[in-house]
């Protein structure tokens, strides 16, 4: 299974980091830089985002309702229960990382990348994905206040009028904005996109850079990363089989069984690392390596899983092209079967 170019991009950025920190005069500009980035990249996210149609999904309700679950309440119930596993499997600043990462909000691309392959409701894994990043701008703070708060993971009511300044009112002015700047943005959206890219980039050379200046990779050592490593593969393995096996408990359709899937194990690095930033601060490049190594751990086994769900035999009433909200007509993929 091949690795994700950008997973090579951002190791290589992480290389650099460790070999040429940015120092003194130079981690000012790229600090500033990095928290310039931030607010870009979530002023794109809220001229990208069609709220119309997110809203407009919520007509299938069910799946909707049933991806939030997983992604804001099933996720960081796990994450909560790793604590145990402190300090035999991780450390604490691994375990706040990894407890960070259940708490943000899913992916778009992936997921619908991985239900098309597996001829699923396409429709829904949109209006998921979009959903979920829409209600993660909110819940993903407020769940991080009050968890990684009371953890002591180093989180303050500082990082609250960070998140409000450098994340939400970006995405809210992106928002507004959308309607005469929409066109745009759809019409530029594969340069616009590396511009995304080249700012998180950024925004993880700056994380590491402040990492490597204070000494905090001096706390990892290849037993923990290992052991980090096992812990993700168990939550992932466990969100997959609790995703499908719950939705078909819950009369999910095949085509909808495999949406709630994909976007409901789903973790999204585009949206982690900028938050991780703000909230973190010189704590970022250990709290971000759990979403790093998770991210590309869920590519390779949902590549794997698609490719095999695409060869599933379909029953003929469940073959049917779903409506734009994500409905799929006459029983298909409504929770009316049980698959």
């Amino acid at each position: 299974m091949p690795i994700d170019p950008y997973v090579l991009l951002l190791l290589g950025t992480v290389g650099l980091a460790a070999l040429l920190p940015a120092r003194g005069t130079g981690a000012d500009v790229a600090s500033g830089a990095s928290t310039a980035a931030i607010a870009f990249l979530f002023f794109l996210y809220g001229a990208r985002l069609s709220t119309r149609e997110a809203l407009d999904g919520l007509k299938h309700w069910r799946l909707h309702v049933t991806v939030l679950a997983c992604t804001f309440v099933v996720f960081p119930v796990l994450g909560l229960a790793a604590r145990g596993l402190v300090p035999v499997f991780l450390t604490d600043p691994l375990y706040q990382g990894l407890l960070f990462l259940t708490l943000v909000p899913s992916t778009i691309q992936s997921s619908i990348a991985f239900t098309s392959i597996a001829r699923g409701n396409v429709p829904a894994a949109i209006c998921a994905g979009s959903f979920s990043s829409l209600v993660g701008i909110v819940v993903t703070p407020l769940l991080a206040a009050t968890l990684l708060g009371s953890g002591g993971g180093g989180f303050s009511a500082g990082s609250v009028v960070g998140i409000v300044l450098q994340l939400l009112v970006p995405f809210v002015a992106g928002q507004l904005l959308r309607r005469w700047i929409g066109g745009f943005v759809s019409r530029h959206r594969k340069a616009l996109g590396l511009v995304d890219r080249g700012s998180i980039l950024l925004v993880v050379y700056t994380a590491f850079s402040e990492g490597m200046v204070q000494g905090v990779w001096h706390q990892v050592s290849p037993a923990r990363l290992g052991g980090l490593l096992a812990v993700e593969a168990v939550l992932l393995a466990v969100m997959l089989l609790l995703t499908w096996y719950g939705a078909k408990a819950l009369r999910f359709g095949r085509e909808d069984r495999i949406a709630i899937q994909f976007a409901g194990s789903k973790k999204s690095l585009a949206a982690g690392l900028p938050m991780a930033s703000v909230l973190f601060g010189a704590q970022a490049s250990l709290a971000v390596l759990p979403l790093m190594l998770f991210h590309q751990t869920q590519l390779m086994v949902c590549a794997v899983i698609a490719k095999r769900r695409s060869h599933d035999p379909v029953e003929e009433a469940e073959v049917t092209v779903p409506d734009r909200t994500g409905h799929a007509p006459t029983g298909a993929g409504t929770g009316t079967r049980s698959g």
